[in-house]
C-alpha cells in the first residue's frame, strides 16, 4: 500500500491520551481516543469518526481503495480514509496529520465548540 509523503514527525501519531480529535480550523469533533489505534503509517489512525457528519468523503482520483477526507462542518482538508484496511475484516482506516487537534478528556464540550 502506497502513502502520502512523509515530511516529518507527527505530533499524534504515538498519541494513546483520553479525549478527542478535533478539526484544527474550526474545532468541530471528528474522533475520540477510543477509535484510535497504534499502525505502522506515520499518521494517527482511526476507525470511526464521532458523528455521521464528522467528515465529508470524496473519491481520491486514481485510488479505488481510498476516499478524500474533509472536515464536515468547514471543509478544511484532513487526509484519507482506506476502506477495507482497519484493525479488524472490513474496517476503515482514517489517517490524518496536522489538520488535528487534540483536547483532553474532560475539556472537551467548552474546547470543541467555538472557532
Amino acid at each position: 500500500m502506497s502513502f502520502c509523503s512523509f515530511f516529518g514527525g507527527e505530533a499524534f501519531q504515538n498519541h494513546f491520551e483520553p479525549g478527542i480529535y478535533v478539526c484544527a480550523k474550526c474545532g468541530y469533533e471528528l474522533f475520540s481516543s477510543r477509535s484510535k489505534y497504534a499502525h505502522s503509517s506515520p499518521w494517527p489512525a482511526f476507525t470511526e469518526t464521532i458523528h455521521a457528519d464528522s467528515v465529508a468523503k470524496r473519491p481520491e482520483y486514481n485510488r479505488p481503495e481510498a476516499l478524500k477526507v474533509s472536515c464536515g462542518r468547514c471543509g478544511n482538508g484532513l487526509g484519507h480514509e482506506f476502506l477495507n484496511d482497519g484493525p479488524k475484516r472490513g474496517q476503515s482506516r482514517f489517517i490524518f496529520s496536522s489538520s488535528l487537534k487534540f483536547i483532553p478528556k474532560g475539556k472537551e464540550t467548552s474546547a470543541s465548540q467555538g472557532h
